[in-house]
């Protein structure tokens, strides 16, 4: 896993040599172990190297034999040497071991469908001298983040968003559209970022430079098509993909590892490590989490399967002292309280080991979020008509907050689109309006409804169930998920890799039908069944946690005054009505109330605020020991 960064010059003379070298520097912590720059013609490419595979060869920018196409590479190919003995077979001429020299040759066969063929994670980005194009992809579930941005006279791209705001003519400017949204998301979905005029490349996307101009194509899409088999037929199957999954993904030469939670999905990454070699896991915990710490029940799974274990508790002054770091990692506002985790836990592992293996994923491939029951509790509805169902939902919302049933019959009078926007909602559209100083309508903008449509148009011929993963697939994994995972890691120089997020077993499951994803008020169903033999009834039965955070005691109690503070001292009454946002805190702590969410959303941008666009705080890059440098004195990355 490395970084990367690019940068075409539209009028056709040379990259500026500095920009692109302060590009460069803006992401050494993706790769202490070698760095290079290419610059040719109109393109400059940069990379930053966390050595994986072929410690020793694998330097980038890398060229095919006679230097027409250059590559920089960020990610894992997991099929490279099956691609790499077809390549051999058609004359082509390798240099090294890795698999970045498979892809430069494949685009020299298949020119810009060779991504069609990849099975992996990864963001890279090709110039092809010879027609003097730019390719730029992204993997397929979004794994790898790619970023870019246009200027006046050049285009730009990278790995991460504080290289782009290095390239002149790019504005510290917060996009409008994206601020709104974020509010109802907890994150800026796809295309967009924080920053006006910065854009995501989405997932399973190529973008083509040529002669100045842009052009983005998808090259994949999810695609569900249930088959009729027995259930022992999905449930063999599952474990027997995960199986070739977890293998296919071991792939390294340098330490591996596994973070450990108390689920079924890491638990299952981890068990089936387990079979092929000792696994170091790690856990995290939170002061002040109680019965909801995930170290206990991790410790147990740890024990039981007999893996080489560490965990460490957090205590909410560090939480609280890493915060500004974490905000300059992140690149734009994620406002997922579990990103801190994430955090800590990389940090531990990056003492120990340079990859490790996650079950980020699993929910959206195997059906296993508990709101994917609700189509089927609210089936009663669906024999009802529209203008019914709509009355009864009016009727429930005049019930006192918290009375029994007032929910359920609200969630009825609502269609699908409208219920359920993803895995997170935290302000709705009303609300927002009360307090935010925009009006989406008179400044062209669209609400969170308008994002998420196209999606449920695509998904249009699926069941209820199978509609709720599309639209998770295209917005909260790539956009919370995803991009913390990403961020924490590589924040410590570790790579992350996620068996669950494998292009096979996405077909595999993709066959599962929705009545045996969820079955008998269970979900993952199948994945479930498909561990019961390689995990105790106890571990393949728990309730999801996801490395719980205390933000909701900690609002209360040791954060409070810290939040007073912050939202006193932020200059963006400009955006938002501050007094409202005090106000929900003091509602928050007298337990009138639980904000926690909304207000911990709104922290979280007037902290990055501070970072990215006030600049009122200062975080720099911190430059990495190497990875031997690490291991032999088994220290953390970076102090915080």
């Amino acid at each position: 896993m490395c970084g990367i960064v690019g940068m075409y010059n539209k009028t056709g003379r040379g990259v500026d040599e500095q920009v692109l070298e302060r590009m460069h520097a803006q992401i050494v912590h993706r790769g202490p172990d070698d760095s290079g720059v290419h610059f040719d013609g109109p393109v400059g490419l940069g990379f930053r190297r966390l050595s994986i595979i072929d410690l020793e060869g694998g330097h980038q920018p890398m060229p095919n034999e006679d230097g027409t196409v250059w590559i920089s590479f960020n990610g894992e190919i997991y099929n490279f040497q099956e691609l790499r003995k077809w390549l051999l077979e058609r004359g082509h001429q390798f240099q090294t071991e890795c698999d970045t020299e498979v892809i430069v040759h494949l685009y020299e066969e298949k020119g810009v469908d060779c991504v069609k063929e990849l099975r992996g994670m990864f963001a890279f980005a090709i110039y092809d001298t010879k027609n003097d194009l730019v390719m730029i992809a992204r993997d397929h579930f979004g794994i790898k983040p790619c970023y870019y941005t246009e200027t006046a006279d050049s285009i730009a791209w990278g790995s991460e968003i504080k290289s782009l705001l290095e390239v002149p003519g790019v504005a510290r400017e917060v996009n409008p559209e994206s601020f709104w949204n974020y509010l109802t998301f907890q994150y800026a979905p796809d295309p967009l970022t924080m920053f006006k005029g910065i854009h995501k490349l989405p997932a399973a996307h190529y973008m083509v430079i040529k002669g100045g101009k842009i052009k983005i194509e998808r090259y994949w899409d999810l695609s569900f098509e249930p088959e009729d088999r027995p259930l022992s037929y999905y449930i063999e199957g599952t474990q027997e993909i995960l199986r070739n999954s977890v293998k296919a993904h071991m792939n390294s030469d340098v330490p591996r590892g596994a973070f450990l939670s108390s689920g079924v999905d890491s638990s299952t990454i981890v068990s089936l490590l387990k079979e092929l070699e000792q696994v170091k896991t790690f856990t995290v915990g939170f002061e002040g989490a109680g019965g909801q710490s995930e170290v206990g029940y991790a410790r147990e799974t740890a024990n039981i399967l007999g893996t080489e274990h560490r965990d460490t508790i957090i205590t909410a002054k560090e939480y609280l002292d890493v915060l500004p770091r974490l905000m300059f990692h992140q690149d734009e506002p994620i406002a997922d309280p579990s990103a801190i985790a994430l955090y800590f836990v990389a940090e531990l592992a990056s003492r120990y080991v340079t990859v490790v293996l996650s079950g980020e994923g699993a929910d959206e491939v195997f059906g296993g979020y508990t709101i994917y029951r609700e189509p089927l509790s609210l089936k009663m509805f669906d024999y009802l008509p529209m203008s019914m169902r709509r009355t009864l939902g009016s009727l429930a919302e005049k019930f006192p907050e918290g009375m029994k049933g007032r929910s359920f019959f609200m969630r009825g009078g609502k269609t699908l689109p409208e219920r359920f926007v993803g895995n997170a909602f935290i302000f709705g559209e009303q609300m927002k309006e009360e307090f935010v100083r925009m009006n989406p309508e008179a400044m062209g903008l669209r609400r969170y409804l308008d994002i998420t449509q196209p999606y449920y148009d695509r998904a249009a011929g699926y069941d209820d169930v199978t509609k709720m993963q599309y639209l998770d697939f295209h917005t909260w994994l790539p956009g919370d998920i995803l991009m913390k995972a990403d961020k924490m890691t590589m924040a410590n120089s570790l790579e992350l890799r996620v068996p669950f997020l494998d292009k096979e077993v996405f077909e595999f499951a993709a066959k599962i039908p929705a009545h045996y994803r969820t079955m008998n008020g269970t979900t993952k169903y199948v994945l479930r069944e498909a561990v019961r033999d390689i995990l105790p009834k106890e571990v393949a039965e728990r309730p999801k946690l996801g490395f719980p955070v205390p933000t909701r005691h900690w609002l209360k109690k040791e954060h409070y005054q810290w939040a007073r503070e912050l939202i006193d001292a932020s200059p963006i009454d400009h955006l938002i009505n501050k007094q409202y946002v005090m106000q929900m805190l003091e509602d928050h702590k007298n337990g009138v109330r639980d904000n926690a969410r909304k207000v911990w959303t709104i922290l979280v941008f007037m902290m990055w605020h501070q970072i990215y666009v006030e600049r009122s705080v200062t975080i720099a890059p911190q430059v990495p020991p190497t990875v031997k440098t690490r291991r032999e004195h088994n220290a953390p990355l970076v102090a915080n």
